[in-house]
């Protein structure tokens, strides 16, 4: 119970992270005009590209750069682009408003839409890669980034990005089925066992009933949480030089070279080996390169709780890895060898920009332990999703002796349920900051 409670507390903070990113990414776009004119110039033509590829360009380029068998059945089509805006807007809004992993419904939203598993990871990686290129925050956070540190981790992070890449082509061009199921598996584990967590943690919170009032009446959220100091398994403050027994262990591990950092916070600086960055940076990268979420939500936790490195540091390498981690994958995992629907990232970029606005906003006026609750069921909802759609799959390869019209009647089930939460998720938020507009009108600090 003990190892649930810490492995779920280490994915919840990495959620956390990694919403904070996006938040602070969507804000840098919008609160800059000539990134918005950018922003504009790249829509259209890749709108207008996706439809010349899907009709005409597709079919005479070979497969390496993109050809149209990627793309089958996933073509464009202005239903498929109002879906992605859709998409993107509750991922946008879950970010935004519970301040993490609002990410992680973006590919199991795309596969439930008819979108292929590895063409959904490939287009959320391209999605997060143009997110944080047309966002970067990296030059005010340059004096937070160790960048021995982080050249060493990205080392790892390609590695495994290529490693992911190749498991998902492969079993791609082994049975597009296969591909699909294995997406689909690992989606069910970490979506399983984050919205496990996050719905004991809801249900302690609200039977000890621990609310943390805002200034106007609203609730604290999880994202606003992470700005307080990290603690370890022990309460130790990580920001300082109290740190937990592991990274204790793996800093006192003298295999040459070794890597230092953190000299703001400790008189000397501290070192780890150089084997255990790159083995980090392995797993983020693998994580990226099957997932598609860019690895951000694992990089802070195994940063802070394995590596022992400060928060403040974490910070600022983990914006860096994301763009190099992403960027990487995208282009030489997934777009070379055409899984990428840039028309779909563009939308999903949108509705994002404009969802996690909305739902920063409304959380100045609604109780933080509702935005829990919310929360444990977008997650739950992603999870029962997936799961529901797996049958169908194993019985398409004669896996599970399951018939055509069950697995279908089930697949049906997770589909209707993910969308009606997520759905009435939205339409609820949308509706709480249209009901309190003029409040927020007033509210310091909104952009």
């Amino acid at each position: 119970m003990n190892f649930f409670r810490q492995w779920g507390k280490f994915m919840m903070m990495g959620a956390r992270a990694h919403a904070r990113w996006e938040i602070d990414v969507s804000n840098t776009i919008l609160g800059d005009r000539k990134r918005l004119i950018i922003l504009g110039l790249l829509t259209v033509p890749i709108i207008l590209g996706g439809i010349a590829f899907a009709e005409q360009i597709g079919g005479a380029l070979p497969e390496v750069l993109g050809g149209k068998k990627a793309y089958s059945p996933a073509f464009y089509s202005t239903g498929i682009f109002i879906v992605s805006i859709l998409i993107g807007l509750g991922a946008g809004l879950i970010t935004g408003c519970i301040g993490a992993g609002g990410g992680f419904v973006i590919a199991p939203a795309l596969m439930s839409a008819g979108i292929k598993g590895i063409l959904a990871v490939g287009t959320d990686l391209f999605h997060i890669f143009a997110k944080a290129i047309m966002g970067s925050v990296i030059h005010r956070k340059l004096g937070n980034v160790s960048v021995p540190l982080a050249v060493v981790f990205l080392i790892g992070a390609i590695i495994g990005a290529t490693v992911g890449g190749m498991i998902n082509r492969v079993l791609y061009e082994i049975n597009p089925v296969l591909s699909d199921a294995f997406i689909t598996t690992i989606y069910s584990l970490m979506l399983g066992f984050l919205g496990a967590y996050a719905m004991l943690d809801f249900l302690k919170a609200r039977k000890a009933e621990v609310e943390v009032a805002a200034p106007h009446g609203g609730g604290d959220t999880l994202e606003k949480e992470e700005y307080q100091p990290v603690e370890d398994a022990h309460g130790g403050k990580i920001e300082g030089a109290e740190m937990g027994n592991l990274p204790q262990k793996l800093q006192s591990m003298k295999i040459p070279p070794m890597i230092k950092f953190d000299y703001d916070f400790v008189p000397g600086g501290r070192s780890i080996s150089w084997i255990f960055l790159v083995l980090s940076g392995a797993l983020v990268g693998l994580a990226a390169g099957i997932m598609g979420v860019g690895g951000g939500f694992l990089t802070f936790p195994i940063f802070v709780y394995m590596l022992g490195v400060s928060s403040m540091t974490t910070v600022g390498t983990d914006i860096f890895q994301i763009i190099f981690t992403a960027g990487y994958a995208a282009i030489s995992q997934y777009a070379i060898y055409g899984f990428i629907f840039y028309t779909l990232a563009m939308g999903m970029l949108l509705g994002s920009l404009l969802g996690i606005q909305v739902g920063a906003m409304v959380t100045k006026v609604v109780p933080g332990i509702t935005i829990r609750g919310f929360y444990a069921m977008a997650v739950l909802a992603g999870f029962v999703n997936r799961f529901f759609a797996l049958p169908a799959k194993l019985g398409q390869m004669e896996v599970l002796p399951i018939s055509k019209q069950a697995g279908a009647v089930l697949e049906n089930i997770g589909v209707w349920a993910f969308f009606i939460v997520i759905g009435g998720f939205s339409v609820w938020v949308i509706g709480t900051f249209l009901k309190n507009i003029r409040v927020l009108k007033g509210e310091e600090g909104i952009v």
